[in-house]
């Protein structure tokens, strides 16, 4: 099912005054807003989705935005990334009109963006950028963004381009990517477990366990072996292998069926992976076993 987002709105006084434009990308929807806010007018908006925020052109002055209700109003604000959950409220001082591009960001691939280049909490924290010469620079990209989606020309391409650059600026990256100290969490070696065990009846893949713990697939390999000391590839088979064996054990389905249950191609595939571990085909490991009993 394709990314959508999710905000919860409440507003007061704002009206848009051009057609909303639109444009998506895999993990990305991005919206372009021009919008009048009258004096007093005020909104609060919450997402379970985390979003960048890029004003567009003269900044409103007028405009404040806090992250609690009580919270210190920040006002010029040109950038913004406000994280998955995180409610935000806005408010008018005077009448104005301006515009502003949203990025609203599907967090899986955005975690998959920015592995080993960021710690994972860091996507947790709200991060507000006043008017400011480097910002100038990203409202410039946030200008070829925002244009692109009202007269789309190019690909999507280069639009996740300049997301990513502006991502690295309001997220503030460093030059080289963190070095990699640590494996896996138990909490994600339990998940891992888990989905596997729910999934076997077909093929996992590296990239999909990488997925559901938020990395990219050359980190988590790295972190995966450090905490199993194997590689995932080889993890999976021997979970599919170790079912199969207890399958023959309990049940009295045949091998086809068997290979088919625990996610292997066919009963050649099989008998191909137990020989090189067991040293010898199913079909005799079977006999030998229940021979034993």
């Amino acid at each position: 099912m394709a990314f959508r987002p999710r905000m919860q709105t409440q507003t007061r006084h704002y009206r848009t005054i051009e057609p909303l434009r639109v444009r998506t990308w895999p993990g990305v929807v991005a919206d372009v807003w021009h919008v009048q806010g009258a004096q007093g007018a005020g909104g609060f908006y919450l997402s379970p989705d985390p979003r960048l925020v890029v004003f567009l052109g003269t900044l409103p002055r007028s405009l404040s935005l806090r992250t609690s209700e009580t919270g210190h109003p920040m006002s010029d604000v040109a950038m913004l990334y406000v994280p998955a959950g995180q409610p935000l409220w806005s408010a008018m001082e005077g009448e104005e009109t301006f515009a502003h591009l949203d990025f609203h960001l599907e967090a899986g691939p955005l975690q998959q963006r920015l592995a080993g280049l960021i710690p994972s909490g860091k996507l947790t924290e709200t991060v507000m950028l006043a008017d400011a010469a480097d910002v100038k620079g990203m409202q410039s990209l946030a200008r070829m963004v925002a244009d692109e989606i009202e007269r789309p020309s190019r690909p999507a391409m280069m639009l996740d381009g300049l997301l990513s650059a502006m991502l690295a600026e309001v997220l503030n990256l460093p030059h080289e990517p963190m070095e990699h100290t640590g494996g896996l969490s138990p909490r994600q070696i339990s998940a891992i477990r888990r989905h596997v065990s729910e999934a076997l009846p077909r093929r996992t893949s590296v990239a999909e366990l990488a997925d559901l713990c938020g990395l990219s697939e050359s980190w988590f390999s790295r972190a995966f072996r450090q905490s199993t000391g194997e590689t995932p590839q080889r993890w999976l088979t021997r979970q599919r292998l170790e079912t199969a064996m207890e399958m023959m054990l309990s049940t009295d389905r045949g091998l086809a069926e068997i290979a088919d249950a625990t996610g292997f191609a066919d009963q050649a595939h099989l008998t191909r992976v137990f020989r090189a571990s067991k040293g010898l085909p199913p079909s005799q490991w079977r006999r030998m076993r229940a021979g034993c009993d």
